[in-house]
């Protein structure tokens, strides 16, 4: 079972470290283990009924707030998309490329995490290699961050360009390339958020396009994988847990909206560093702790 205190404090976290760049999946496990939650930390690696339909809510709730903030950008790739159909161009305009980019993208980590979401999750999702995915996800950040100052490009601090800009950069090998890169993000403590940043500043990208095109991408991920599972959770669920779980939900969705307010403005400017460091900074400390508990 689940309480709302837990709810509360799991909501907050995944709706700021699912967009942050250092993994919500490895932060949840990693909160757990410190807070002693063994049932929470045993949902995370068994799926059991309470705790499947929760993290649900959550990433579902996270694309809302994505899709609510971003709103604008996606009313023109929707039109853009149908006017490719339209005239039978990939291509005939920007937002229409964007469109196909995302949608490339979204093929890779979508078949990929339909057949292995489950696996690496009940081989992976614990508290030792969460610490040790960590700290590749911070080196991860830091190479990115490496790579781009050799080959910087200008920032804009308008949505309306990032079309424009990631369309120009990105062809549709390049997309699948960052699509690919998603499937790390299956390894609790690889940031999805993260490494798609990464793929896009390898791909020729800002970090102001990059984080862009991150969180524009997690949006048809988040809800396809929503609309599979939710129906099924939510059959036989235990009518006791629906609040605790939809309260979560809101939270959740609450702070991925601040969240992703804040980090559009922060990457106008600043870079993936400082959360490459946080990264390896924790991933040490908490692995120190857990030899310390004789945990490990």
């Amino acid at each position: 079972m689940i309480t709302y205190t837990q709810a509360l404090i799991l909501g907050l976290l995944q709706g700021v470290t699912e967009l942050f760049p250092i993994s919500s999946l490895g932060h949840s496990i990693i909160v757990a283990w410190l807070f002693n939650w063994t049932g929470i930390l045993h949902g995370e690696t068994s799926g059991e009924a309470f705790f499947l339909p929760f993290l649900v809510v959550m990433h579902v709730a996270t694309g809302v707030a994505l899709l609510v903030f971003y709103r604008e950008i996606w009313w023109r790739i929707f039109k853009g998309f149908f006017g490719s159909l339209k005239v039978r161009k990939l291509d005939y305009s920007p937002d229409a490329k964007l469109a196909w980019l995302l949608l490339v993208a979204t093929v890779p980590a979508g078949i990929f995490g339909l057949a292995f979401e489950h696996y690496l999750r009940t081989q992976f999702a614990k508290p030792l290699s969460a610490i040790f995915f960590l700290f590749i996800n911070g080196l991860i950040l830091l190479i990115g961050d490496k790579h781009l100052k050799r080959a910087s490009g200008p920032r804009h601090s308008e949505q309306s360009a990032t079309g424009k800009n990631v369309s120009a950069k990105l062809t549709l090998w390049r997309a699948m390339f960052i699509g690919t890169a998603q499937i790390g993000a299956l390894f609790a403590g690889i940031s999805r958020s993260g490494i798609t940043m990464v793929s896009g500043l390898f791909s020729g990208l800002n970090h102001e396009d990059s984080a862009r095109f991150s969180f524009l991408l997690a949006t048809p991920i988040i809800f396809g994988a929503g609309i599979l599972k939710l129906p099924e959770f939510f059959d036989n669920l235990d009518a006791d847990i629906r609040g605790q779980i939809l309260f979560g939900g809101v939270v959740s969705g609450i702070a991925a909206y601040l969240t992703v307010r804040y980090l559009d403005q922060y990457f106008r400017t600043k870079t993936l560093r400082p959360f490459g460091l946080y990264c390896i900074g924790a991933s040490v400390a908490m692995l120190l702790l857990g030899l310390a508990r004789g945990h490990f």
